[in-house]
């Protein structure tokens, strides 16, 4: 990979895609859509090679599904970047502006970031996320995607770039193609050739991006989420939210690792949790929920033949990001133990609450350190589409620049703007 070429590229699409007003995006990004959809055919064909190739090295299949593909996943894309269109461009709009006593004119504006680069696994929609909105924010993008996902991000970005070439800047959008690991290293020691790099991926991925880059990071997490069931919650409404928390993709950075119980409810909720899951679901449960969990599962089982499989936790699985069908249960015996308890193992991503209290649900918001904390919902909205961006580049999990699903706005900085005539200090 010769990166000083490609990035002397990326910089000079910057620069000329800086000065294009949100209808020429636009209208190029209308052309990406048209080629995607164009080129399905081939990118479902390298999709399938990907995944085969995937099952073939044995990884799990919450993981094989993270990387997969479908027609409803690609309506998906195309729907994302859609919603990026419709979007108000952020370029150019004045964030505040005054006139100082001595005559001059002064505007903080909104503007690109520069040239990003962006190093991400599987999930392959993630490459056609992160053009579009840098694109759109007047960012020009270097994409380093996982070897596992290799053929399916050369197939879309393949696609964008012939989208680009009708009235776009297809040198604004470039893909390492190579699975080296030094890739990863030169990307990151790019000073002066790339202004920001967002790791995407596992918590391995993200620790070596932030401990090995000397460019500019913004950290996106792993998720060590968890699920809280209060003492006064809805049991009804809790199973539900923790089956669609856990269950529904189990492989994703948003989806529970972890369901704490209060223990005034524990007899009743964890029954009730045993048989929502219907065996689907490994639990890792503490000393006094094995036992519960155990005795509820040997009733199920006789009932309906349904095996479930619970074993006893270890210190390994407090603060473990399973991505896979396994949860950690544990009981607490307040609110400010499960908010004790989340804010010592989580990774600073989502965390839920399921109560009737307004005084916890209150208290658990404040208190909580995430970049998002909800009452009574799913975890699983933690996402740029859901949150109404469309697109997103990540989760971001650091206080500084962005927090949280991180959409156009994520890609841009300020400047300010000054206008005189002929004053001196």
């Amino acid at each position: 990979m010769d990166l000083v070429k490609i990035c002397k590229s990326l910089r000079k699409a910057y620069e000329t895609l800086s000065l294009q007003n949100a209808k020429e995006k636009n209208s190029a990004l209308l052309s990406v859509i048209h080629a995607i959809d164009k080129n399905r055919e081939a990118i479902l064909k390298a999709n399938a090679i990907d995944v085969q190739n995937a099952r073939a090295a044995g990884t799990s299949e919450p993981l094989v599904d993270r990387l997969s593909l479908n027609d409803k996943r690609i309506d998906s894309i195309l729907e994302s970047i859609q919603i990026v269109i419709d979007q108000t461009d952020p370029i150019g709009e004045t964030l505040s502006g005054w006139v100082t006593p001595g005559g001059l004119k002064i505007q903080q504006v909104r503007v690109p970031l520069g040239i990003v680069g962006i190093i991400y696994e599987s999930r392959p929609n993630v490459t056609a996320d992160a053009f579009c909105l840098a694109y759109k924010s007047g960012n020009a993008i270097l994409l380093r995607g996982s070897s596992s996902a290799l053929e399916s991000n050369i197939a879309i970005t393949k696609a964008i770039k012939e989208g680009l070439q009708e009235n776009g800047i297809p040198e604004a959008i470039e893909l390492v193609e190579s699975k080296s690991h030094e890739d990863v290293n030169e990307i990151l020691n790019a000073v002066g050739l790339i202004d920001v790099v967002l790791p995407r991926g596992g918590a391995k991925l993200i620790k070596t991006v932030v401990e090995n880059a000397r460019v500019p990071v913004i950290e996106t997490g792993s998720g060590v989420c968890h699920l809280y069931v209060d003492e006064s919650a809805n049991l009804e409404k809790a199973v539900l939210i923790a089956e669609n928390a856990k269950i529904q993709r189990p492989g994703v950075c948003n989806a529970i690792e972890a369901i704490l119980v209060n223990r005034k409810i524990m007899t009743m909720f964890l029954p009730m949790l045993v048989d929502k899951f219907k065996g689907r679901v490994e639990f890792h449960a503490d000393e006094q929920c094995y036992e519960i969990i155990k005795s509820a599962a040997g009733s199920l089982d006789k009932n309906n033949n349904c095996k479930t499989s619970v074993v006893k936790a270890v210190d390994e699985d407090y603060g473990h990001e399973f991505l896979d069908f396994k949860c950690l249960v544990k009981v607490v015996d307040s609110t400010d133990e499960a908010i004790e308890y989340i804010n010592t193992h989580n990774t600073k991503h989502s965390e839920s609450i399921v109560t009737e209290s307004l005084k916890n649900a209150k208290l658990f918001q404040r208190k909580i350190d995430a970049a998002c904390v909800y009452v009574n919902a799913s975890t699983r909205f933690t996402d740029g589409s859901e949150f109404g961006f469309g697109a997103e580049l990540g989760i971001s999990t650091q206080k500084l620049h962005a927090r949280g699903p991180m959409g156009l706005i994520a890609l841009t900085t300020t400047k300010y703007i000054i206008d005189g005539d002929g004053q001196i200090r």
